[in-house]
């Protein structure tokens, strides 16, 4: 068997090396989760033979597909509601967590050592702190030489979960920020340029100097892009790290919510990483097309079974035993065909 060639072009993952039959699985949503498909496609084409398109293109361009019925599956870092989920006739599940962090372009400041709060963060995005060597930075990082130099602000474009979950952040840490711009997909930005995707967000950065924006870390890292630590919750600085997300997700009742849509934004704990989220697969509960309904929950199953390592190995958080067990109890509850048998059932 040949492998798999990933390429990325206009936010496509695709298996080039194959015919376009065998892409039997089609999906496309939010580019927070990019990074680990690459490795998980590649490496399930490998075992089993079969395919995967997957279109990053943002959380709401991939609710929208799904709706449409035009993927087998899409993906969002914006949870839908229960109400939502219902009336649409969907099922939603997270598959892996990870962190957002803010990215800088900065003369004499190395990556990762730049700090950061919640509250400066709101203000910088308002347009209220204009400046690098600003007080409110500054105080933050004593001993770091910051330039006098404008902010430029850079951010999401497009529909994004990520946009939700960085916002949802800055509406939890500052009043201002809930009352003037609030949290969702997509936000009337005070200041500031846009830019499409992770990809967009993190190119635009590292093109001009004095800008900030958000991406996801993985993202950050494999685009050596300069992240900075933050201060969380308990007042404590921390680094992006794999166990800052995991200690973050530590205390989530994810049956608590329906379609397990827990944020996980400004959790408690001494390492939590503050802008920690999950994101989320969303399929019809009666999939028109059967078949690649449940191929795609196989690939799920294999993700959550042996992809757990190559998530780790990019500083993703692989979902907890439990709660694995409990989605794919869902699976079998809720997804079926046309008989009304489930269209899965998990063998081990």
């Amino acid at each position: 068997m040949r492998s798999l060639n990933i390429f990325v072009a206009a936010g496509a993952l695709a298996a080039a090396a194959f015919p376009a039959a065998a892409l039997d699985i089609s999906g496309a949503g939010a580019t927070f989760p990019f990074p680990i498909y690459v490795k998980w496609v590649g490496a399930y084409k490998k075992e089993t033979g079969i395919g995967l398109d997957y279109q990053a293109i943002g959380s709401d361009g991939g609710v929208k597909q799904i709706r449409a019925e035009t993927v087998t599956f899409a993906t969002t870092d914006a949870p839908l509601t229960g109400a939502d989920l219902d009336k649409s006739g969907l099922v939603q599940f997270p598959i892996v967590m990870g962190g957002i962090v803010p990215v800088v372009n900065l003369d004499g400041v190395s990556q990762g050592t730049l700090v950061i709060d919640g509250p400066t963060l709101a203000r910088i995005f308002l347009g209220q702190v204009k400046a690098w060597d600003d007080e409110a930075i500054a105080a933050l990082n004593p001993g770091v030489k910051l330039p006098n130099q404008a902010i430029s602000v850079v951010h999401r474009s497009d529909g994004s979960g990520t946009t939700f979950n960085f916002t949802d952040y800055l509406s939890k840490v500052s009043p201002a920020w809930k009352a003037l711009v609030g949290s969702a997909t997509a936000v009337r930005w005070p200041v500031g340029t846009g830019a499409r995707g992770n990809e967009g967000v993190g190119r635009n950065v590292a093109q001009n100097k004095g800008s900030i924006g958000y991406v996801e870390y993985a993202y950050a890292r494999l685009s050596k892009l300069n992240f900075t630590q933050m201060v969380n919750k308990d007042g404590k600085t921390v680094a992006p790290t794999f166990e800052a997300f995991q200690e973050a997700a530590s205390n989530a009742d994810w049956n608590s919510v329906s379609g397990f849509g827990v944020i996980l934004s400004d959790q408690p704990g001494a390492r939590s990483w503050p802008m920690t989220a999950a994101t989320f697969i969303v399929m019809h509960r009666e999939p028109r097309d059967q078949a690649a309904a449940g191929e795609a929950l196989k690939f799920f199953d294999w993700a959550y079974t042996k992809g757990s390592k190559m998530a780790e190995d990019i500083d993703f958080s692989p979902m907890p035993a439990p709660v694995v067990s409990a989605i794919e109890n869902t699976w079998a509850l809720s997804i079926k065909d046309s008989t009304g048998k489930p269209l899965f059932t998990v063998s081990h």
